[in-house]
C-alpha cells in the first residue's frame, strides 16, 4: 500500500469521526428545538443566544470539517491511482459521501430543521462505513472498459446526482412528517423542489452519457442491463415527481414518488452490483 493510499484510509476514519460527533450535535439541536429549552431569566448578550441554534451551528462546523476530510481522502486514494477515484464500488461510496457532505454544506443554512442535519450526518455516516468496511478494495488499475474518459464523466455525473437526490429524500422526508403534524413546510418543500430541479437533469445527463459509453464498449447504445434498467426506473420515478409538484392534483402526495426514485437509486448501486450479474459487473465490490 502506497502512503497516499494509506493517508487515504486515516482520512476516512478521521472523517467518520467527526461526522459522529456532527450527529451528535444535530441530534442535541433537534431535542432543544423540541422540548423548547428556555433562556434563562438575567442572561443577557451573546450568552442569550438559542441553546439549539448555537448547538446546529457546532454540527454544521463539524460537518464543514467531515467533508473537508472526505475531499481530502477522495484526493489521495486519486493520487495513490493515478486516476479518477471512483472505479470501484468502495471508490464510489467514499466520493459520493464526500458530495453529500458538500451539497448539504450548500444548502444546510438554508433548512432551519435540526432533524435534517441529524439524517443526512446519518446517511453519510452508513455509506462510509459501509464503504470502508463491507465494500473496501485496495488500490488497483482499472479493467480495460472502464480505462476512459467516459468513467469521469459518467460516474462524475451519477455521483454528484446522487448526493442531491440523497438531502433532497431527507428534506422531502421530514416535510412528509412535519405537514402530518400540522407544521409549517414552505422552507422545506422550496429546498426539496430546488434540489430535484438541479438532480434531475444532472441523472439525465448520466444516464445519456452512459449509453454513450455503453456504445464505444459493448457497440450499442442501451440493452436492458439490469444497471441500465434501474437507472431507467429511477428517472422515471424522479420525471414522475417533478410533474406530479407541477400538478395540484397530485401535489400533496408527490413526495412518496421521490422517496421512491430514491430507493431506486439506492437499489441500482447496492443491489444490482451485489445481487444481479450483468455488463456492470466488473468493478467489483
Amino acid at each position: 500500500m502506497t502512503d497516499a493510499a494509506r493517508l487515504s484510509d486515516s482520512l476516512v476514519a478521521s472523517a467518520i469521526a467527526v461526522l459522529a460527533l456532527a450527529l451528535l450535535a444535530y441530534a442535541t439541536a433537534a431535542a432543544l428545538v423540541r422540548t423548547r429549552v428556555p433562556v434563562p431569566a438575567g442572561v443577557s448578550g451573546s450568552d442569550r443566544s438559542d441553546p439549539a441554534a448555537t448547538t446546529g451551528r457546532v454540527a454544521i462546523a463539524l460537518v464543514g470539517l467531515g467533508t473537508a476530510l472526505m475531499v481530502a481522502a477522495v484526493l489521495a486514494r486519486a493520487v495513490a491511482a493515478g486516476r479518477a477515484p471512483w472505479g470501484n464500488m468502495y471508490e464510489f461510496g467514499l466520493a459520493g459521501a464526500a458530495a453529500v457532505g458538500v451539497v448539504f454544506l450548500v444548502w444546510g443554512r438554508h433548512l432551519p430543521v435540526p432533524a435534517v442535519g441529524v439524517w443526512v450526518t446519518a446517511l453519510a455516516l452508513l455509506l462510509l462505513g459501509i464503504s470502508i468496511t463491507l465494500l473496501y478494495t485496495p488500490v488497483d488499475d482499472l479493467v480495460p472498459v472502464l480505462d476512459s474518459l467516459w468513467l469521469v464523466v459518467h460516474v462524475a455525473a451519477a455521483i454528484t446526482a446522487g448526493a442531491l437526490f440523497t438531502l433532497g429524500a431527507v428534506v422531502v422526508g421530514v416535510e412528509l412528517l412535519r405537514r402530518r403534524r400540522g407544521r409549517d413546510t414552505t422552507a422545506l418543500a422550496r429546498v426539496s423542489h430546488t434540489v430535484h430541479l438541479i438532480a434531475f437533469p444532472v441523472w439525465t445527463f448520466a444516464v445519456i452519457a452512459g449509453a454513450v459509453w455503453a456504445e464505444n464498449a459493448w457497440g450499442r447504445y442501451w440493452g436492458w442491463d439490469p444497471k441500465e434498467t434501474w437507472a431507467f426506473i429511477t428517472w422515471v420515478f424522479y420525471a414522475a415527481y417533478l410533474h406530479a409538484l407541477s400538478t395540484p392534483r397530485w401535489r400533496r402526495g408527490a413526495g412518496v414518488l421521490a422517496l421512491a426514485g430514491f430507493a431506486a437509486f439506492l437499489f441500482n448501486f447496492f443491489g444490482v452490483n451485489i445481487w444481479l450479474p450483468g455488463l456492470h459487473s466488473y468493478a467489483g465490490v
